[in-house]
């Protein structure tokens, strides 16, 4: 049997964590099959969908690079991918229920519904539809249709019934039909609704195995209906844990960013997200936590799917992509900076000439073992740009009080004058040679000039800030901390 799988999103915002996991493990477990991984929209929604929704998920999905098969932008032999494009197949399935006592159309309001809802809530049973409209005439619906009542189409949910459902995270769920109710399966603009659509459009295009989140356990017992009640195979079901933040609570803004393209933005790189959201719910059978797409391929299976909530740890994200940074070439690293510097006016926008480009690659490679993600060089680029050094505080200032101090910068703005070049090197050899002739330990001789270069005690190594400084704005700020508490 080849496996297909699918991911299918509604296009009403960006995607999140959670749809981004569920993407993941459709992606791993088709890879891992040598299967079909589908991606389709479910656009039914025609208020809140969009197509810039739409071509932002799939944007996130390849910018993570989870590639798919078939589907949205790719084709394929059972497309259209779109469900308001799927319309009249989902008439003629309508229309098969309907003919055979499956399904019947209902011409309740939204006041009858209330009622209904507000005395089951009063005798403390559950919420459902009671099936007033089951057993009308064809003359009784013709009245009503008369007073202009458009119907919408409910499913006859058998009574009695135990629905099992075996699940390959939660093992045998078992769902008692008489807490169901008849649900709509098509509202009364024709539009279907997700538990009727899914089921066509999941038997349609094949799918052997629906991996999604806990969120849609409760559905499945009404999907399973609908294939029972046109005879068709169901899929295998995995469903798998929710992702809370780290109190225990659903993860939402509170927590931080929700959205992938939000870490995209921050430079964070796709290999650690992807490597983070597949350790959510998910555990490798060794001690290993880094892998990349491939390793997680050969790695993954439904047995190790947890049931229990993962945990959203961002600082676990954090030291993950930290880890993924160290390893990324610099070019790579300066390019994802960019944006970041340019936003706070340290570089132009429009494309950077060869000097600034190094300078920018200087810059990363000095803090990349310093930083989370790429948006943090913001807080670390004033060390390498610009002639007015931070104002010190607390211990910063003391170091400035040295008796010695007046005579290192002395020491130390000749031996700027007399180098011919900044470079990483000749730093390196300038600074030790100031220790040698002033026969001062390091401490004494770096501390004063980090202090009056940065404004701080701690921070990038001296042999990177000053290169990336370069000469005019090194002796600049060395002349206003002289100012500003030699003087």
């Amino acid at each position: 049997m080849e496996i297909r799988v699918r991911f299918a999103p509604s296009p009403t915002g960006p995607l999140h964590i959670g749809g981004a996991r569920s993407a993941l493990f459709n992606y791993l477990w088709a890879c891992k099959n040598k299967g079909t991984f589908i991606v389709r929209s479910e656009d039914t929604d025609l208020e809140r969908s969009s197509r810039e929704s739409e071509h932002n998920i799939l944007e996130s999905l390849r910018w993570l690079n989870i590639q798919w098969n078939e589907g949205i932008e790719v084709g394929g032999e059972h497309g259209p991918y779109r469900q308001t494009d799927r319309l009249a197949l989902y008439r003629e399935y309508t229309e098969k229920l309907v003919d055979s006592g499956h399904a019947y159309y209902c011409y309740c309001t939204e006041e009858e519904l209330e009622q209904e809802r507000q005395a089951l809530s009063a005798k403390g049973e559950t919420p459902r539809y009671l099936g007033k409209c089951r057993t009308l005439t064809s003359e009784q619906r013709a009245v009503l249709e008369k007073e202009g009542r458009k119907p919408v189409v409910r499913f006859r949910v058998p009574e009695g019934q135990a629905i099992h459902i075996m699940d390959h995270v939660r093992g045998d769920v078992v769902f008692d039909s008489n807490g169901i109710g008849d649900y709509v399966i098509v509202k009364s603009d024709g539009i279907p609704t997700y538990n009727f659509a899914v089921v066509i459009d999941d038997t349609t295009m094949n799918i052997t195995h629906v991996i999604r989140g806990e969120e849609h356990l409760s559905n499945t017992p009404r999907q399973v209906l609908i294939y029972q009640a046109l005879g068709l195979p169901t899929p295998e079901f995995a469903h798998i844990s929710l992702i809370l933040n780290t109190e225990g609570g659903k993860m939402s803004k509170r927590d931080g960013d929700t959205a992938v393209m939000d870490y995209q933005k921050k430079g964070y790189l796709p290999e650690a997200i992807a490597n983070f959201i597949a350790l959510l719910g998910w555990a490798p059978s060794g001690e290993e936590e880094f892998y990349t797409l491939d390793e997680l391929t050969e790695a993954f299976s439904l047995d190790r799917v947890s049931k229990s909530p993962a945990v959203f740890d961002l600082q676990k994200l954090n030291y993950m992509n930290a880890h993924y940074l160290k390893k990324a070439a610099p070019e790579r690293l300066a390019e994802l900076a960019l944006p970041h510097v340019q936003e706070i006016g340290i570089l132009p926008q429009g494309e950077q000439s060869p000097e600034q480009q190094q300078w920018l690659i200087g810059v990363v490679k000095a803090i990349s073992e310093k930083i989370a993600y790429m948006a943090e060089v913001k807080d670390f680029v004033h060390y390498f740009h610009g002639d007015v050094p931070m104002e010190p505080e607390g211990e910063a200032l003391e170091v400035l009080r040295g008796e010695q101090v007046p005579t290192v910068f002395g020491l130390f703005k000749e031996k700027l004058q007399a180098v011919e070049s900044l470079s990483e090197a000749e730093v390196k050899v300038l600074l030790k040679q100031m220790t040698k002739e002033l026969k001062l330990g390091g401490k004494f001789v770096y501390m004063p000039v980090r202090v009056a270069l940065t404004g701080q005690m701690h921070g990038p190594e001296l042999y990177d800030i000053i290169p990336l400084l370069g000469r005019e704005n090194v002796l600049k700020r060395l002349e206003v901390t002289e100012k500003r508490y030699l003087g």
